[in-house]
């Protein structure tokens, strides 16, 4: 056997370990994505790691060595959160140590990727890897802070839209008024569930298409504002279209599920960030080869 077979065999026996210790985290965390829209996302983040470390996975065939102190660290690190959580579980609430058992499983994977491929390689990898840290379920307290900066955000983002637009406007928190309707901003109108999915789809596509990491970093924080304005603009239309063509807009398709329309608009300013980052960037890489053809000439 090679030693990469070894390798691999080693991975699939530490995974196939951690994973039969962590499955009821693991259970529990599907079937959260599955009746909590709000953590739909979570399907995506394992399909999406593999197929990264698999697109990278003849680069890595070179580099592959045991890395032994700090895989063994980060095992260690992932048995000490996962004790944690069972000594003060009486003290958790069920979402929390749900969170810090994914966390400790998460790790796990890491850690065992470390071990049995090295720093090198899991280095290249980083961000497939870092990317498994998208399985854990956000606590509750955390998650409802998020959907409260979504209510506000939006609410201030449609009032910006109605005001551009000549539209009288009184806001108060996370309630608008406009001439003949009065609405308010609710947790369901936060779009946690698009806002997330935008979110997580940036960062693929960051990491996909540019190499700089300042442009990936910036490509990934304008997803923010760019959900922000989504929710906005769909509030916004929903209702000029119920106080000004037809009352049945403000409960009817477009507003039960028209957020894939929004969602779509978002992606397309997306897209349209990213090729204005990718330009700047190749526009930078010409020079900057060129020059180093010419000193290797020299």
């Amino acid at each position: 056997m090679t030693n990469l077979k070894k390798n691999l065999a080693g991975l699939a026996l530490l995974l196939m370990v951690t994973t039969l210790l962590g499955w009821r985290p693991i259970v529990d965390t599907l079937l959260l994505a599955t009746k909590d829209d709000q953590y739909t996302y979570i399907f995506l983040i394992l399909p999406v790691s593999i197929a990264l470390i698999f697109l990278e996975w003849h680069s890595l065939r070179t580099i592959v060595a045991l890395g032994l102190f700090t895989g063994i660290v980060l095992l260690a690190l992932a048995a000490f959160t996962a004790c944690t959580a069972l000594v003060f579980s009486p003290f958790l609430t069920p979402d929390a140590r749900l969170s810090i058992n994914m966390i400790a499983l998460v790790m796990s994977w890491i850690g065992g990727f470390v071990y049995c491929f090295g720093y090198r390689a899991s280095r290249f990898v980083s961000f497939p890897l870092l990317f498994l840290f998208g399985l854990v379920p956000l606590p509750t307290v955390i998650l409802n802070v998020v959907v409260a900066f979504l209510q506000e955000a939006s609410a201030w983002t449609a009032h910006m839209f109605f005001s551009a637009f000549g539209v009288p406007v009184v806001q108060e928190g996370v309630i608008l008024t406009i001439p003949k309707l009065t609405l308010k901003v609710a947790e369901e109108c936060s779009s946690i569930r698009s806002s997330s999915m935008l979110l997580v789809t940036t960062m693929v596509l960051a990491q996909l298409l540019l190499r700089s990491p300042w442009r990936k970093a910036l490509l990934i924080f304008l997803a923010v504002p760019l959900s922000v304005a989504k929710n906005g603009l769909r509030i916004f239309t929903i209702a000029m279209l119920g106080t000004r063509v037809d009352p049945k807009f403000l409960t009817g398709k477009l507003h039960r599920d028209g957020g894939i329309v929004f969602f779509t608009i978002a992606l397309l300013a997306t897209f349209a960030l990213l090729w204005i980052l990718h330009r700047g960037e190749a526009a930078f890489e010409l020079p900057r080869k060129a020059a180093e053809t010419a000193s290797t000439v020299h």
